[in-house]
């Protein structure tokens, strides 16, 4: 019976061993599966082996001759020693040299042939002669198919310190020796039939170690036929893996929210303005999903003004209409806080309690225990915050809806978190970051997918336009002029302050630039450092109007919206 190889540890694969196991599990290596597919992350062309007397300076080349000397020279100035070995194939010679390896010299006899391959260096002394510093070597013997580091196109991989390029290269040559006839083909032979793929074994073994005839342009660039095989497969079982939780989740129990959306329609009603047509097709995907009694795990995507946070809304109102709890978690305090402000004033009068939860040293311990008890009890229909909400402590009394914003900016654990709050909730996430539809599917396949792909009547489309450095003088002449309209401007930089390490340009240096170029306006700065409490107040002076320019760090988040600011 074959090995499992997805549970045969790599230590037990020849030349590995207990210690240089732990190296590689510090390579994501533990089994000997997770071996055969730590690809080489890039390839050398060192099967064209020349005539010593016709190397070239500079490039990588390859050579086949006999041992004339191998010595071992003490270097007192630098405190080292020097292995020299010296090689000759009749038209000339050629030295290798490795800088405090003495050990080498036991591994060579006058007049054992080897092939040496490495990038061609003049004599720093004599100004001429070939030599090669730290070369890979083999040995030439009877069986020509054992070279691995030479005479054939090498595999280099990443590694880690303790273990060299070299010795992982030999290593993944015994595992595929040992492992490969314990490969198992999953892929149905009809699909591999349909997209011209090679077998598994086949694309393994040429992705470590190709064949001499391997483009190796290809092979560099991951375009290879075997390299793309590989490729399949890990979307594949990704696929795969997401279908099974996808179909898994249709068939648990969850929520039917049947009510009669007496809410929801009073909502709408006192909107100021009418629901796009694409806003209107994604309220009817939402309300369906919702309505069916499995949850409802849907990505909403739309940029920035496009009124998703108006469909939130829909789909919180239908909850609370239902006696359900919705709870809306955001990355950062400055982007809850703008959702809270939004969302209370947008339902007002219908009589629910909205809540704003932060991690916030603002609030009392008290006011926060208060808060907790509130929603514990259930007198808060919707609940907005930011991690605070998966915190130990915080109880819901009948989470229906969970909405998660910027959704890429939490990791696993903390959606995962906000979903245990309750049994099955219908879940929710929305994004501002532009996703591709194909690029979605295939990273949220468990998700089914809406876009709000059509902005509200007089938004206009974001133009996205790219400038060297060499035309600040534009850039400057159009703040100018969207400040002149009454319009507000955002200027972001990577960092806060200049650092010796950086050449990034620090946001502190670019505040004091605008406010000389524009000493007319009011030039504010924003970044991390401040107090929440700080940011919070420039912010809402900046949704007011009384700052023309904000200058910021990145704490400026995807979402947050500000209608009258037309430049970024």
């Amino acid at each position: 019976m074959g090995k499992n190889l997805s549970e045969f540890p790599v230590q037990y694969i020849k030349g590995v061993g207990p210690r240089r196991a732990k190296l590689l599990n510090t390579l994501g290596i533990k089994t000997a599966e997770e071996a055969l597919y730590y690809l080489p992350y890039r390839y050398e062309d060192r099967k064209n082996i020349k005539k010593i007397s016709a190397l070239g300076y500079g490039r990588l080349e390859t050579v086949i001759g006999k041992v004339v000397a191998a010595e071992v020279i003490k270097l007192p100035k630098r405190n080292m020693k020097l292995f020299e070995l010296t090689v000759s194939d009749g038209s000339g010679i050629v030295k290798g040299k490795w800088f405090n390896q003495p050990f080498l010299k036991k591994n060579f006899e006058v007049g054992q042939e080897v092939i040496l391959s490495g990038i061609v260096k003049r004599n720093p002394y004599w100004g001429i002669g070939f030599e090669f510093d730290n070369p890979e070597y083999e040995f030439v013997t009877d069986d020509a198919d054992a070279f691995i580091h030479t005479a054939r196109i090498v595999p280099i991989y990443r590694t880690t310190a303790g273990l060299s390029v070299r010795q992982l290269r030999a290593i993944m040559f015994n595992l595929i020796n040992t492992c490969i006839k314990d490969v198992s083909d999953h892929i149905p032979d009809e699909i591999l039939r349909r997209n011209n793929f090679p077998g598994l074994t086949e694309s393994i073994l040429n992705s470590h170690f190709p064949e001499s005839g391997t483009d190796i342009d290809s092979l560099n660039s991951g375009a290879s036929i075997y390299q793309k095989r590989l490729y399949f497969d890990e979307l594949f079982k990704f696929e795969l893996g997401l279908s099974i939780i996808k179909k898994g989740k249709e068939v648990e129990n969850g929520i039917a929210f049947n009510c009669n959306g007496v809410l929801v329609r009073k909502f709408i009603d006192t909107l100021k303005f009418k629901l796009t047509s694409a806003q209107q097709r994604v309220f009817d995907e939402i309300l369906h999903d919702m309505r069916m009694p499995h949850p409802m795990n849907r990505l909403l995507q739309g940029d920035v003004g496009c009124g998703k946070t108006v469909i939130a809304v829909i789909a919180m109102l239908t909850a609370a209409e239902c006696g359900y709890q919705s709870a809306l978690m955001a990355p950062t305090e400055m982007l809850a806080g703008q959702h809270y402000i939004n969302i209370h004033k947008m339902i007002e009068d219908m009589g629910l309690k909205v809540c704003l939860m932060t991690g916030s040293k603002n609030i009392l311990r008290g006011e926060r225990e208060a808060l907790r008890c509130d929603i514990a009890s259930g007198k808060i229909n919707i609940i907005i915050g930011t991690h605070a909400l998966i915190q130990e402590g915080v109880e819901f009394k009948n989470l229906g809806l969970a909405i998660i914003d910027e959704q890429h900016r939490f990791g696993v654990m903390q959606r995962a978190l906000l979903r245990k709050k309750a049994v099955n909730p219908d879940v929710l996430v929305m994004t501002a970051t532009p996703i591709p539809r194909t690029l979605s599917m295939t990273l949220y396949g468990d998700l089914d997918y809406s876009v709000i792909d059509e902005l509200p009547p007089g938004r206009r489309p974001v133009i996205t336009r790219l400038f060297n450095a060499g035309q600040k003088e534009y850039i400057y002449r159009a703040i100018a002029e969207e400040t002149k309209k009454g319009r507000q401007v955002y200027v972001v930089y990577p960092v806060i302050d200049e650092t010796e390490k950086t050449n990034l340009k620090s946001a502190i240096i670019g505040r004091e630039a605008l406010e000389k170029i524009f000493p007319n306006l009011k030039v504010e700065l924003i970044h991390g450092r401040l107090k929440p409490q700080e940011r919070e107040n420039i912010m809402a002076l900046f949704k007011e109007g009384g700052i023309d320019v904000l200058v910021s760090t990145t704490v400026i988040e995807v979402g947050v919206d500000v209608p009258n600011a037309a430049m970024m």
